[in-house]
């Protein structure tokens, strides 16, 4: 009471019981008295120091002040009994007082309830939790060090007694020739920022209305006068222990205030960046502003996808990098992984052989077998192909997602969401011209088998290649006296086997089917069965055939496959990319520039409502002390 200057209700039993915080601000002495304050309104008090210069204000009654501190008084009684009632209840819901005086020191107190152990009245069964829960909620540290169970709480917090400040009170009540010496010098329990002695106001004193003034006089002269505190006055008594409070509330300050400094510096900028990001006041025409941020969304679609632009990421690949990569790595990897034969075997290669070749036997490798075995191939890369569209697709989507994401589109939600579906449909209306190109590309390759293509391995060079690794060469002789090969040395290729028509063994395509009835002369020939499927082993002129057809295969299919991983791409880019950058604004401006609907378009979200940037002024003007003073 002494450090507030103000008389808080006292009594016997619990009489705080609700926290009461008290907010003390210093103010400079003003000229004159305010408006409306009566002279006799600022005499009632009994103390003759009361002035226009002090005054209470309680949150719970704002704009009202109380230039009478028993009036202060009288409200802290009245709104403590009308949370906790009349019989001894406590409540942690805090009654917030501030104090502007020229008499105090800035700084902010919290009184709380005394420590109890048993419940009286209304109080309930576990009042001495909630008064210890509401006591370690308020404070780090309890400074009434004079209780032991203020001690023990005061230690669960600040056990190294760091933060704890002791208050030692009733110093004028201790026996003749004791005191406080050995406490106030540390011996007996340490605390690093010291102890205070003080003399407050006893219960007689508050009865006969003694003044705080007058108090703290008495205190002055007590310590002064007293042998033990002397020499030690001026750090005694309610003053001292004001400023003490001040002082370490002036050090926290500034050790703390660089951080919140950073912290609000960091929060300015983000700020003022998000404003700057919505863009400026779009006042005027409505048709106007559409145009222009239609205009701006397919610039900068052209500048993503082309690459040029200013927000590059060293992260990751994004925008038209990623479509490369679909292309170029994706795509390309897909289409050479596609093997032509583990589909096709060697014994369906050596069936459609057969079937090819209809009634007559064929002499020589016939191109339909290889044809009809590549189409099928080719027609196989019309999967990929058009999973490569797809994926461009989802690619176009993706940046399409970032650039509505940019903090200008959180203003207008449903300019974003209009944007959204417009360009999606444009999207998928570029699908359907592009999946069909596609598929034109690989029915190209598939319809037209073109054997004279320059890097085809023609029949002759097959033939040559499967005859070489049958027929190896022998070692060339070579002359001893003149070192070069002797004529006669160099082998004569042997005849192809294709032509080698005097293998009529058991073995072959038909062998199986009649290699038990060969062994005894049947008199009459039984009816072939109803479905003939090649068994048995490949015989030599068989195995010959497969090779070559394989070599035939494998070697246009890779055209093939390097035609379509150049050409597919090419058909993408036209039909799909290059078409939305230069349809975007065209699509965009049909869809969504239309006089009936613009002023929908345009309402800002309730969150960027607030955010107007006419409010980055007051943002940029925010002042942060100094730290230094």
């Amino acid at each position: 009471m002494e450090v507030v200057g103000l008389s808080l209700p006292r009594g016997t039993g619990i009489v705080t019981r609700r926290p009461l915080v008290l907010q003390l601000i210093n103010r400079a002495p003003g000229g004159g008295k305010p408006n409306g304050v009566k002279e006799e309104d600022i005499s009632v008090g009994l103390d003759k120091e009361a002035n226009v210069d002090e005054w209470g204000e309680f949150l719970h009654i704002p704009g009202q002040k109380f230039y009478d501190f028993h009036k202060i008084r009288d409200e802290i009684v009245k709104e403590t009994e009308a949370k906790t009632g009349r019989n001894a209840g406590i409540s942690p819901a805090p009654i917030n007082l501030r104090i502007y005086s020229p008499n105090v020191l800035t700084l902010t107190l919290v009184d709380l309830p005394g420590l109890t152990k048993v419940p009286v009245g209304d109080q309930p069964r576990d009042i001495e939790r909630q008064i210890k829960e509401m006591v370690l909620k308020q404070i780090r540290a309890n400074t009434d060090l004079a209780n032991s169970d203020g001690l023990k709480l005061a230690r669960e917090v600040d056990p190294e007694g760091q933060r704890t400040i002791g208050v030692l009170t009733k110093v004028d009540l201790m026996d003749d020739g004791t005191d406080v010496v050995d406490i106030l010098a540390g011996r007996i329990i340490p605390l690093r920022l010291g102890y205070v002695p003080v003399v407050n106001r006893g219960q007689r004193d508050i009865d006969n209305r003694k003044a705080i003034t007058a108090a703290l006089e008495n205190e002055k002269n007590f310590f002064e006068n007293h042998k033990a505190y002397r020499n030690k006055s001026s750090y005694c008594g309610t003053p001292y222990l004001a400023r003490k409070l001040n002082l370490i509330l002036m050090m926290h300050i500034k050790q703390t205030l660089p951080d919140i400094k950073a912290r609000i510096s960091a929060s300015l900028q983000k700020y003022t960046a998000e404003l700057a990001g919505l863009g400026d006041s779009m006042l005027g025409n409505s048709a106007n502003i559409v145009l222009n941020i239609i205009t701006e969304f397919t610039n900068e679609w052209r500048t993503v996808l082309e690459g040029n632009n200013t927000e590059l990421s060293s992260v990751e690949l994004s925008g038209g990098a990623r479509i490369s990569f679909v292309f170029h790595e994706l795509y390309s990897n897909g289409v050479k992984a596609v093997d032509p034969f583990d589909q096709v075997k060697d014994v369906d290669i050596r069936t459609i052989l057969y079937n090819s070749s209809g009634s007559s036997p064929a002499l020589f490798v016939g191109t339909t077998a290889f044809e009809l075995i590549v189409k099928q191939q080719i027609k196989r890369l019309e999967d990929p192909s058009l999973k490569c569209v797809s994926l461009v697709y989802d690619e176009l989507v993706r940046i399409l997602t970032q650039l509505l994401g940019k903090q200008f589109f959180r203003r207008y939600p449903q300019l974003k969401e209009k944007f959204h579906a417009v360009v999606i449909n444009f999207f998928k209306k570029a699908m359907d011209p592009t999946n069909k190109l596609v598929k034109d590309l690989v029915s190209m390759e598939s319809c037209y088998i073109n054997t004279g293509h320059p890097d085809f391995l023609n029949g002759h060079r097959a033939m040559a290649i499967v005859n070489e690794k049958h027929s190896p060469s022998k070692p060339v002789q070579v002359d001893p006296k003149t070192g070069k090969p002797l004529a006669s040395s160099t082998p004569a290729r042997a005849a192809s086997p294709v032509l080698d028509v005097m293998n009529d063994g058991n073995g072959g395509f038909f062998g199986s089917f009649f290699a038990g009835r060969n062994k005894k002369k049947m008199a009459a020939m039984d009816a072939p069965p109803p479905s003939l499927k090649a068994s048995g082993t490949l015989s030599e002129r068989e195995g010959v055939e497969v090779e070559i057809i394989k070599l035939l295969i494998n070697s246009y299919f890779s055209i093939v496959k390097k035609t379509l991983i150049d050409m597919v791409p090419k058909a993408i880019m036209l039909t799909l990319v290059q078409f939305t950058k230069d349809e975007m604004q065209r699509e965009l401006l049909e869809n969504m520039y239309r006089t009936d609907s613009l002023e929908d378009l345009l309402k800002e979200s309730d969150y960027t409502a607030g955010l107007a940037p006419r409010d980055m002024p007051q943002l940029c003007h925010i002042t942060i002390p100094n730290t230094s003073k």
